[in-house]
């Protein structure tokens, strides 16, 4: 299955010499074809293809309404001389580790030619650095898949999202019906969790009922079932998508998720501007004690310190703040440098696990935990206190 198309604006392929050079690690065999254009590269359990087309015969349009990208990107893919196509055979034991030795293969390739990655299975353009990213930091299906909302009926209730690009795992595309407007964030931050787990080949069964990381129960059923029960959803809705989906129905079958979303709504809830300044001034108030506890600590320190600060993200070009949680790995004349815990729910503009640094005076709150137990307010001051001078 061809799931990449890096495009390049190089006329002529990389010298094999080179590639060979850059491959050259005992995890990986690097074979080139006969033509000397291409090259096939095969790593643990996974093989991934790689052919080398110049010019825009045969490929497909890249529809900036269907694709997702920066102006940047489609700039560079509009330059675009020659095209390196990449295939690979989705699912396995290890469903994302084919998709992750494709993604290798492009950052390589991108150390001698300039470009652009077009994911065809999800309609995104990701950018060299954007590439580096995904590679290096944890795991985030954002990177990898795209949530297409479509209005299909009249009412409340009249959306229908679903995902394109979980094929390169080797595994169904995810929809849901029946949405309002104010629930195409929970529904997204819900089916990017159901993604995740089908990426990493750990799905729900089917027809069987199951519970959110919430504790909500729903099923997945096969999409050509549990469309035949669909009501007043026109059947020339689905063309363009005729490819088969998994559904996210109710315990009993029915189209009806709004309760199965409610937990998800609390995700997005706007923390009052009272609490976050009383959060922030306490946060404050303990920082030098915090500071001074992590900056003794020993080498097998069981305690990790996390502190949240604000980040700006800009979902549809909209300035959005969000308090993002970083584990503390160093201090650095009056800033804090650590690694995300999570990523911003917005965007994928802070992904979890980044390296960040935010200045003390932004930090809003404070945490720490102990061997994987969150440490409650109490053991936090008691600890604190030790730390203040007599």
């Amino acid at each position: 299955m061809e799931v990449y198309l890096l495009a390049t604006e190089q006329d002529g392929p990389v010298p094999l010499d080179a590639l060979r050079a850059s491959f050259a690690t005992d995890e990986v065999e690097f074979t080139p074809d006969e033509d000397g254009q291409g090259f096939v590269i095969r790593a643990d359990s996974s093989e991934v293809h790689v052919r080398l087309t110049v010019g825009t015969e045969g490929l497909p349009k890249f529809n900036k309404a269907a694709y997702s990208g920066s102006p940047e990107a489609f700039e560079r893919l509009g330059k675009a001389k020659a095209y390196y196509h990449l295939s690979l055979e989705p699912g396995g034991a290890q469903p994302t580790l084919p998709v992750f030795e494709a993604l290798w293969a492009v950052r390589t390739l991108l150390e001698h030619v300039p470009g652009v990655l077009v994911d065809l299975a999800a309609f995104k353009l990701h950018e060299p650095e954007d590439v580096v990213e995904i590679t290096e930091l944890d795991f985030d299906i954002r990177d990898h898949v795209h949530l297409h909302a479509v209005e299909v009926t009249e009412g409340d209730t009249p959306l229908w999202v679903h995902s394109h690009g979980m094929e390169k795992f080797g595994a169904r595309d995810l929809e849901i019906f029946h949405l309002a407007e104010q629930d195409l964030l929970p529904a997204e931050s819900f089916l990017h969790e159901l993604c995740t787990d089908l990426a990493f080949g750990q799905g729900p069964a089917l027809r069987s009922q199951v519970g959110t990381s919430e504790g909500q129960a729903f099923m997945v059923v096969p999409s050509e079932e549990a469309r035949t029960n669909l009501l007043g959803v026109p059947l020339e809705t689905f063309e363009g998508h005729e490819g088969l989906f998994l559904t996210v129905v109710s315990p009993l079958g029915r189209h009806n998720t709004s309760q199965l979303l409610a937990p998800y709504r609390e995700r997005f809830s706007q923390e009052p501007e009272e609490q976050t300044e009383s959060m922030r001034r306490e946060a404050q108030a303990l920082l030098p004690a915090f500071l001074a506890r992590f900056q003794r600590r020993g080498l097998m320190e069981p305690l990790t310190f996390l502190v949240r600060a604000p980040f700006d993200t800009h979902p549809d070009g909209n300035k959005v703040v969000e308090n993002l949680w970083m584990e503390l790995m160093a201090r650095d004349d009056g800033s804090l440098v650590g690694k995300l815990v999570d990523g911003a729910v917005h965007t994928t503009e802070w992904r979890k696990g980044a390296h960040v640094e935010v200045e003390e005076t932004q930090v809003n709150a404070l945490a720490l935990s102990r061997e994987g137990r969150a440490l409650d307010e109490g053991e936090i001051r008691a600890l604190l206190n030790a730390e203040r001078p007599m």
